[in-house]
């Protein structure tokens, strides 16, 4: 098979691993809504809401979050059908493989690295933050060079040294995480469920016990004019805040990579995926909006912006004690989230042949891809340990608007190429849904800036090199296909 005729090539559907066997079936709608809860709300509320806010979108954080969300609602949807018909554990690659052809599925995989493995690594850098914030409450202090990224985002974003040495806390919350999934999924999803219900429980509390504090003169200006800075205020910065709290609403998806441990994942993943992306949506405007009226916009640039909010008001000084912990429990749900998802993608990906075969290995008793988790949780654990949370982001949001943008596409093509395959979810108007949701993610995109897009052609290069020397020569379509061509070219045949 020639290399564009392979990289164009679409595995079929009914070829897809079914992998059922190797996993524990053991999670209904509710355990996968809170599984989508779960890797959503963190660090995009708790932590990068106040940096937005300061710095691209002033009050107006609850307009990029709402501009956010839109995208995000037509990118759930065509999740919502692929998952429905194909409940596979690959998520977005998956998906890809089946529509567009295997070269821009390793891509989607290999970008879909950065939502999950690097999600995982930036919220363990906020959840390193407010842990030794909270801890110096009570008289508890580290030496900042091991509390801290040894690299720092640049004024011209770039990346230079921060002084210190490595983020000990950020990398070891990821080592327990990694722990946890890898012992099973149900005690994965139980723990979950527990950090979710208390998360946004505090959220509520948060909410409710602000509105009387509310000063509407803070939102005014509502979008602050222009500095002259790109992506600084304006409807330039309100698009770019836009771009990064994208970031808050990746984890969704996370149910879709659940589908072969659902126990009926035609009818659940869609609920699950849904209802995440529902209920965050709602609880992330209420809670900025609330935060933007209690403290001026410009003294939110900090690592818990929510904690400064309820300073500005000492009759709330009880709830501070209770805020931090319920973002401390909150991005410990993400981080075990994200955690759990990224190993079920390089297991799809090393069913198709295109990474090493001792990916696949589930454990025999846990009935996890434990080498995949062990994998994962030594790479996010060095990024925890050496990168910032700005950086971090930022290429979060990148390579996941990437992946939305080819599931929209993909279940339009889907559209056209199988009409006729049973779906138990449809997306209303299809080719509207589909259209606006591609285009909305690759506008997002072009406001994130230059730096980002760098970055991402140097990690999408890394990729494709994999591709080159291993994929493309491992890859079990292309095996299967030349194995029945020479059947063909036999004589007698």
């Amino acid at each position: 098979m020639s290399f564009l005729r392979q990289f164009f090539a679409v595995q079929p559907v009914k070829t897809a691993p079914a992998g059922g066997e190797r996993l524990k079936r053991a999670l209904g709608p509710l355990a996968l809504t809170a599984i989508g809860l779960g890797a959503t709300i963190g660090t995009g509320i708790f932590a990068l809401t106040g940096t937005v806010a300061a710095e691209h979108s002033g009050p107006a954080l609850t307009l990029s979050l709402l501009i956010a969300l839109i995208p995000c609602t037509f990118a759930a949807l065509c999740y919502s059908e692929f998952a429905s018909f194909l409940p596979v554990s690959g998520s977005a690659y998956s998906y890809a493989y089946a529509t567009i052809g295997e070269g821009l599925a390793w891509f989607i995989g290999w970008n879909l690295t950065l939502e999950y493995l690097l999600s995982a690594s930036a919220v363990a850098v906020s959840w390193s933050a407010y842990v030794t914030n909270w801890l110096g409450d009570f008289g508890i202090h580290f030496p900042a060079q091991f509390t801290n990224a040894a690299f720092t985002k640049t004024a011209d974003g770039g990346v230079g040294l921060s002084g210190a040495i490595i983020n000990v806390p950020a990398m070891l919350i990821v080592a327990v995480m990694s722990w946890v999934c890898y012992i099973g999924i149900r005690q994965s999803a139980g723990a979950n469920t527990f950090m979710v219900l208390l998360k946004c429980g505090i959220i509520v509390v948060f909410v409710i016990a602000g509105l009387h504090f509310i000063d509407t003169s803070n939102w005014h200006p509502y979008i602050p004019p222009e500095t002259g800075v790109s992506g600084q205020f304006g409807w330039e910065g309100v698009l770019r805040g836009a771009g990064i709290m994208v970031f808050s609403y990746i984890g969704f998806d996370t149910a879709s990579t659940t589908a072969l441990e659902a126990r009926r994942p035609q009818r659940d993943v869609p609920l699950g995926i849904l209802g995440a992306l529902f209920i965050s949506g709602l609880l992330y405007m209420a809670m900025a909006a609330v935060m933007t009226g209690m403290v001026s916009y410009t003294k939110l640039d900090v690592e818990a912006p929510v904690a400064v909010a309820l300073d500005a008001h000492p009759q709330l000084a009880w709830l501070g004690f209770f805020v931090k912990i319920g973002a401390i429990i909150g991005m410990t749900s993400v981080i075990l989230m994200s955690l759990l998802g990224q190993p079920r993608i390089l297991l799809a990906m090393a069913d198709d042949g295109l990474l090493p075969k001792s990916l696949q290995k589930c454990h025999a008793k846990y009935k996890t891809p434990h080498v995949a988790t062990v994998i994962t949780g030594i790479f996010a654990a060095i990024a925890a340990g050496l990168a910032p949370l700005d950086i971090l982001g930022e290429l979060i949001s990148i390579g996941i608007l990437l992946a939305f943008t080819v599931v929209c596409i993909g279940v339009l093509v889907l559209r056209y190429t199988r009409p006729d395959t049973h779906r138990p979810f449809r997306v209303p108007l299809a080719p509207v849904t589909c259209v606006l949701g591609a285009i909305m993610c690759v506008v997002l995109m072009v406001f994130l800036g230059w730096p980002t897009w760098v970055r991402l052609f140097w990690w999408t290069l890394l990729g494709f090199a994999i591709y080159g020397f291993y994929g493309y020569w491992n890859s079990r379509l292309r095996n299967v296909s030349t194995a029945s061509a020479n059947r063909a070219a036999e004589p007698g045949a």
